[in-house]
C-alpha cells in the first residue's frame, strides 16, 4: 500500500511509471512499415526493461482502425495495450469514445513532455486538458525521384520550383524515357495530391478551430485546379499503394510525391534500385510560394482496457520520447521523428547510401517548422469520403471548374456534419 500511495503522489509531478513498469506483457496493434519500426525498438527497450515482453501485431492499416473502433464500441473488449492511431483519424476516437483511452497525464506525461513535440503534431491528440496519445511519426512532404530518368531527360530537379515546372518536367521525362510515367496518384481511393497542395497553401477541409468548413476557399480551389491540370497533362497515372510499390521496383515511374515516411517504403521494398533515387522539395503554386506540407503521421495511445498501463507508458516514453527510439525507427524504416530533439541527431545530417549519399533527412526534416497545422476533426472520415467522390467527378469533367466542385463538396460536408461553410 505504501508503494501505491507514494507513486500516486509522484504521478502528480514527474510520474512513477518506471518504478511500476518492471515486468508484464504488452500487445501493440499497428500496420506495415509502422509495425516493423515498432518491432525494431523492442531490443533497445528491453535493455532498460528486460522483463517486459512486447508483441507488435501487424494488422494492416484499415483493420487496425476497424478493430480498435469496434473494441472501443464494445467497452474495450479485445483491445491491446497500445494502438497506433493516425493523426487524421484521432478525433474520431476521442469524440465517439472519450473513455476508451488513457489520459497520459495520469501516467506522468507533463507539460514539459508535450513541448518536446511540434504543435501541429499535438493538435488532434489533445482535448481540453487531456492528452489521449503521444506523437509518433510525421509526414513532411518530399519529392522522391529517379536520378537516371531525370538525367536522361536533361531535367535538373533544382529547377522545379512550381507545379507548372513539375508538369513541364514530366512531359520531358516521359518523352525521354518510354514506358515511364512522371508520377502516380490514387485517384480512385485517395485525395493525397489535393491534401498535400492544400496544406502547402494553408487550406484544409476545416477551419483550425474545427467549427466550420473551409474546403471551398480560394487556396483549396487552386490546389484542386492544379491536380486536374497535372492529370490532363498526362503526367500522372492512377495507382494504389501496392501498385506504386510495383512501379517503383519495375522502373515505370520517375517520381513519387509523399510524406517523408515513404523513404522507408522505397528503400525496403525496392532494394535493387540502390543509388538511383534522390529527393527534392515539393513544388509550389508560385515560384516564391511555400514548399512544405505534411501528409500522414501517427501517434500511440494506451487503451483503458490495458492491464499494464505503466509498462505501456514506459514503452511510449522510450520509443517516442528518446532520440534512441526515434532514430532507430528512422534508420531502419524511415519513420520520420516528431520528437524535436531527434532532428539534431548526427544521423540526420549523414549522407544516405541508398539515396546516392544525399543527406535526405536533413533536406526533408528542414521543412517541418514550416508546416501549417491542419485540423482533421471528428468529421475527417466523412469529409474524405465526400471529397474522393467529388474529385473523381471533377477529374472526369463533371463540374464546370474546381470552385463548383468544392462548393458541392462543402455543401455535402455541411449536410453530413451540421457545420457551417465559412
Amino acid at each position: 500500500m505504501r508503494t501505491t500511495l507514494t507513486c500516486a503522489a509522484l504521478a502528480l509531478g514527474l510520474g512513477c511509471s518506471p518504478a511500476l513498469a518492471q515486468s508484464g506483457e504488452l500487445t501493440i496493434w499497428s500496420w506495415n512499415i509502422a509495425a516493423s519500426s515498432l518491432k525494431s525498438t523492442v531490443e533497445g527497450f528491453n535493455k532498460k526493461y528486460p522483463d517486459i515482453k512486447v508483441t507488435v501485431q501487424d494488422l494492416g492499416n484499415q483493420p487496425t482502425y476497424d478493430k480498435s473502433i469496434a473494441g472501443c464500441a464494445a467497452g474495450g473488449v479485445g483491445l491491446p495495450d497500445i494502438v497506433s492511431i493516425e493523426n487524421g483519424e484521432a478525433e474520431n476516437y476521442w469524440s465517439q469514445f472519450p473513455d476508451c483511452f488513457v489520459d497520459l497525464h495520469t501516467l506522468g506525461y507533463t507539460a514539459e513532455d508535450q513541448k518536446k513535440f511540434p504543435d501541429f503534431k499535438r493538435t488532434e491528440l489533445e482535448v481540453g486538458d487531456k492528452a489521449y496519445a503521444m506523437p509518433w511519426d510525421s509526414g513532411p512532404v518530399a519529392v522522391f525521384y529517379r536520378r537516371d530518368f531525370y538525367e536522361k531527360a536533361g531535367v535538373d530537379p533544382a529547377s522545379i520550383k512550381t507545379w507548372d515546372d513539375f508538369i513541364a518536367a514530366g512531359k520531358k521525362i516521359q518523352a525521354a524515357n518510354p514506358g515511364v510515367t512522371m508520377t502516380n496518384a490514387d485517384f480512385n481511393g485517395d485525395t493525397e495530391f489535393f491534401r498535400m497542395i492544400s496544406n502547402e497553401q494553408g487550406c484544409a477541409y476545416f477551419a483550425e478551430d474545427g467549427q466550420s468548413i473551409t474546403v471551398n476557399q480560394p487556396k483549396c480551389v487552386g490546389a484542386m485546379t492544379k491536380v486536374k491540370e497535372m492529370k490532363d497533362a498526362g503526367i500522372v497515372s492512377s495507382a494504389d499503394w501496392s501498385t506504386k510499390i510495383t512501379n517503383n521496383t519495375a522502373g515505370t515511374v520517375a517520381t513519387q510525391v509523399y510524406g517523408g515516411w515513404y523513404e522507408g517504403t522505397i528503400r525496403t521494398e525496392s532494394p535493387k534500385e540502390n543509388g538511383k533515387w534522390g529527393v527534392y522539395l515539393m513544388p509550389s503554386l508560385t515560384a516564391d510560394g511555400p514548399r512544405a506540407a505534411n501528409l500522414g503521421g501517427s501517434s500511440l495511445a494506451i487503451t483503458s482496457a490495458s492491464k499494464n498501463k505503466e509498462a505501456a507508458y514506459a514503452y511510449l516514453k522510450y520509443t517516442l520520447e528518446t532520440n534512441e527510439g526515434q532514430i532507430t525507427m528512422l534508420k531502419d524504416f524511415g519513420l520520420v521523428p516528431s520528437l524535436i530533439s531527434a532532428l539534431e541527431d548526427p544521423y540526420v545530417a549523414q549522407g544516405q547510401p541508398y539515396w546516392g549519399d544525399q543527406a535526405v533527412w536533413k533536406d526533408i526534416l528542414a521543412t517541418l517548422p514550416k508546416v501549417v497545422p491542419s485540423r482533421g476533426t471528428q468529421f475527417q472520415s466523412d469529409a474524405e469520403i465526400i471529397l474522393r467522390a467529388v474529385q473523381t467527378k471533377y477529374l472526369a469533367g463533371g463540374y464546370a471548374d474546381a470552385k463548383a466542385a468544392l462548393d458541392d463538396a462543402a455543401s455535402q460536408i455541411a449536410s453530413a456534419t451540421g457545420l457551417p461553410v465559412k
